[in-house]
């Protein structure tokens, strides 16, 4: 895991320390902002929650909606002691888990989804469930068995039961596998939600460190959001590149000397027309793959369709061009291996039945370049891309599969 990948783990492990902090400096708060202890988790998940409707977000609501009901069962039952107490907590630290492992293990499919229903019904139909252990003994519609079962190995508490545990640890697990490879802020700070869940669970006999635990879940989703939404609008999907936005930003914040080289796929649409698109993808990754391999301290953006840039900072078009030379020929040599044929996906299927080998074909792929760099002082940036795309043309026009300036 690189350093571009940890960058997501940072703000929940900061959120995380800032909580046990809060929790360590709890006591020293002026009795004004006392009740912060109780209605911060409140607002904190209900936000949550409303961002996870908003960037219709299937899982985050899931946890967070699920966060939240624990977080108000939790302060409900404070006040009954004893058994029903008890019985409330167990349930919470059994049931949260478990949404979390079902949600991780179904496909995303966002909230508006024909079966997304199911979901508001069976956090309801848990709450109804905890109010019916918590009155065992009390209502003549609970009986005493439920006294029974949560004095069992597996649910004895506090501090979290054996199941709880055993569910978190599997609900962990799949939040990470669900992380890897791509490393997304939500997915990672979904993780991150259900360790603090967890340390919250562990410390609930304090009230201000479960407090303390349940805002910080529901704040690393929340500065999720705002990291993935700024992924989503700097960064492309598909390539995994800057996107066009970042490079407007870098482009301002430029000194005077740097080059500009922009690159596009030759022939691409043919690739697209005789291959189909799937394959047409896997040349843009590969592409840009290489175009963020680039020395000299380069930084490769995607432009947009099949056309890429390529920025470089304090140098001179002469000393810039052999890392782009040297690119140009590692995309021409790179042989891409393919199905010999989209309609002979039937015959190839019984191929592999019976173990043979699957015929493909080996497929290169070239790029034209044009580079530019400023002509005189303070030039506007927007010019120097306006003549990297003229020399790109040029690139063209000469043959393809050549760096122009």
């Amino acid at each position: 895991m690189g350093p571009s990948e940890l960058r997501p783990v940072l703000a929940p492990a900061a959120i995380l320390l800032l909580a046990a902090l809060a929790v360590w400096l709890g006591p020293a708060l002026p009795a004004s902002l006392a009740g912060l202890r109780t209605l911060g988790p409140y607002v904190v998940l209900a936000l949550g929650v409303a961002f996870a409707l908003r960037f219709n977000r299937g899982r985050a609501l899931i946890l967070l909606a699920s966060l939240l009901a624990a977080y108000a069962g939790y302060d409900y039952a404070q006040g009954l002691g004893g058994f029903a107490a008890k019985a409330v907590y167990t349930a919470l630290v059994v049931l949260v888990p478990l949404n979390a492992l079902a949600a991780m293990a179904l496909p995303e499919r966002g909230v508006l989804y024909y079966g997304s229903y199911r979901w508001a019904v069976l956090i309801g139909g848990e709450a109804l469930l905890i109010l019916w252990i918590a009155a065992a003994g009390r209502s003549a519609l609970s009986g005493l068995a439920w006294q029974g079962l949560l004095e069992h190995w597996l649910f004895r508490s506090p501090p979290t039961p054996l199941a709880g545990r055993l569910f978190f640890a599997a609900a962990f697990v799949a939040a990470v596998w669900r992380a890897w490879p791509k490393h997304t802020p939500l997915d990672i700070g979904l993780a991150a939600a259900l360790a603090s869940f967890f340390v919250a669970a562990e410390w609930a006999e304090s009230a201000s460190v479960f407090g303390a635990f349940m805002t910080a879940a529901g704040a690393i989703v929340l500065v999720a959001f705002v990291q993935e939404s700024h992924r989503l609008a700097f960064r492309d999907e598909l390539t995994g590149l800057p996107g066009r936005r970042a490079l407007d930003e870098r482009l301002r914040a430029l000194g005077p000397h740097y080059v500009i080289a922009m690159a596009d796929v030759d022939h691409f649409k043919g690739f697209n027309d005789t291959h189909g698109h799937d394959i047409g993808d896997q040349v843009l990754k590969l592409v840009a793959a290489r175009l963020a391999e680039t020395g000299g301290g380069a930084e490769a953006f995607r432009y947009g369709g099949e056309e890429f840039c390529v920025l470089f900072r304090d140098k001179t078009l002469k000393e810039a061009l052999p890392y782009l030379e040297h690119t140009r020929a590692s995309i021409e040599r790179y042989r891409m291996a393919v199905r010999s044929d989209e309609r002979t996906r039937h015959l190839e299927a019984g191929i592999r039945r019976r173990g043979d080998s699957v015929p493909t074909k080996l497929l290169s792929v070239t790029v034209s370049f044009g580079a530019a760099e400023p002509e005189i002082e303070r030039q506007p940036p927007v010019q120097v891309l306006k003549a990297a795309d003229e020399a790109l043309y040029r690139a063209k026009k000469g043959g393809r599969n050549k760096v122009s300036t």
